[in-house]
Order: C-alpha cells, then structure tokens, then sequence
C-alpha cells in the first residue's frame, strides 16, 4: 500500500533489470484465514494512484527500452472506478494468466465473438490462483452438439431465461456487456466468497460451497452458465463437484467469446451436471 515503494520499485528495475520480459503489479488478497494485522485492502485512492503510476512508467519505459514492461492488475481499474485500457496497450496480453487485460480480453471477445483474440489470451477470467499447475485449471468439457442459431424472429434452441454465475469482480464486468445484449432475459447472478471472505472477488476462486448456497435461493427454469474457471478436474477448491449442486449448470469456457456463443445458441463445448 506504499505509493513511494512502488515508484522506487518501478525505478529500480528500469536500473537494475531493463532485460525483464514483463512485471506485473497485482493487489494484495485478503481472506478470512490472513492473520498479519497490518495486511488490509486497497482503498479506491490507493488503487488509483496505482493505475496513474503504472500509466506514468509505461511511457517511461516505452522511451527508454521500447516497450511498456508493467501492468497493473485488473482489480486495480475495478477498485478505482477506471476504465481498462484498450487490448493494444497489453502487448499480447504477457500476464493474461495472472488476471492482468483478462477483462479487456473478455469484453472484447464477447463484443466481437468474429474477430480472433490477441495470441497471449488462454481461457480464464479472473482464475488465476497462488501455485495452480500452468495449465489444466479447467473443467473438463464435452461437446454437447451445436445448437441451432437464433435469428430475428425465431426460436432459440433454449427459450430458458439465464443466469450467469461469477463472482464479485466478473460481476461488475459482465453486467454492462449483457445490458447491451439483444436478450433482455439474462441476469447475472454475483456470488460472494464466503468460504475464502476477505476481499477475495475473482470468479476462480469460487467453491462448491459458495454455489451450493447462491443456487439453493435461485430459482429453478432457469438456465445457468458457470465459468469453467472455478474447476479443477471437475471439482471445486473445497472438494466438491457439479453434481452436489442444488440445480442444473452448465459450465462455459471463461471468455466472452465462448458466453456470447452460449446466449446466442452458436455452438459452444460445456460440460452439464443434474
């Protein structure tokens, strides 16, 4: 939370490592289970001084070694009230795992479900978790089969309304993207993180326990979608798996691409439980 510890830093690596590929600046997650009383969460000016400081170096470093080098973390722009930068300014989105442009990448790609995303961009909004395995962090999917396109006018293969489960953070996301949407029966469900607490907001790091309760008090004719980010194998941190839950899911690949194409009813891989 020190705003002079980071510009020292920031000098510091134009000084000492001007070969570093990327630095990232992400904020510090606090859960129930943290137990240094001096740890505590941004406030909005803090995380805005972050955004204006990571912006200021990104110029500086961009003059002196001809690329941008640090970025700031997705939850700071949230935390701040600013607006994500434009895909261009993630250079290929280095840090996309480390929940660095993955909203940017989101929005676009559900914007823009034709265009082809930028190559640094895997799977994942807002997953990333402290020691997960580099890749496999996702639910197991099948294919389902294509489903018939809806078109002005005509049926839609699930005439369903839908709830789109995530978390705190992806909530704040995802809310104006399907505002804009032609659908006017989708909603998004935010669920809190009770079993990590704290300020703990990402989409992956959801548990089992977390839907069971969100679901319990949802109700049922619904069709709701869950990010693919929250499993691990098919199961959830706590253990637990799709069928333990209270209600149909079916999980979606965590890109805006692959929701949109879900609302749509273009073809899509998802996994459903019972």
């Amino acid at each position: 939370n020190d705003g002079l510890a980071l510009e020292d830093t920031l000098a510091g690596v134009l000084d000492q490592y001007p070969n570093l590929a990327t630095l990232g600046v992400v904020p510090l997650g606090i859960s129930q289970f943290s137990n240094e009383a001096e740890m505590r969460a941004h406030t909005t000016e803090e995380a805005a001084f972050v955004v204006d400081t990571v912006t200021e170096w990104q110029r500086i470093y961009k003059k002196n070694l001809g690329r941008r080098l640090v970025y700031a973390a997705d939850e700071y722009y949230l935390l701040a009230g600013r607006p994500f930068p434009a895909a261009r300014a993630y250079d290929e989105f280095p840090q996309h795992e480390n929940g660095i442009g993955m909203a940017r990448a989101f929005m676009d790609g559900f914007t823009n479900p034709a265009e082809k995303g930028p190559g640094g961009v895997r799977h994942g909004f807002f997953a990333s978790v402290d020691a997960a395995p580099a890749e496999g962090y996702r639910a197991p999917r099948v294919h389902t089969g294509a489903a018939a396109p809806m078109t002005d006018g005509g049926p839609r293969a699930d005439a369903r309304p839908v709830t789109v489960l995530t978390g705190t953070y992806g909530a704040r996301i995802l809310r104006p993207l399907l505002a804009g949407h032609p659908r006017d029966d989708v909603s998004v469900r935010e669920v809190a993180n009770d079993f990590f607490g704290g300020n703990i907001g990402v989409a992956g790091l959801l548990t089992g326990e977390d839907l069971v309760r969100a679901l319990a008090a949802s109700p049922p004719g619904t069709r709701y979608l869950l990010p693919d980010a929250c499993l691990n194998e098919g199961r959830f941190l706590d253990g637990l798996t799709l069928a333990d839950l209270p209600r149909p899911v079916e999980v979606v690949p965590t890109d805006g691409t692959s929701l949109r194409a879900a609302l749509d009813g273009t073809s899509f891989r998802s996994a459903c439980a019972a």
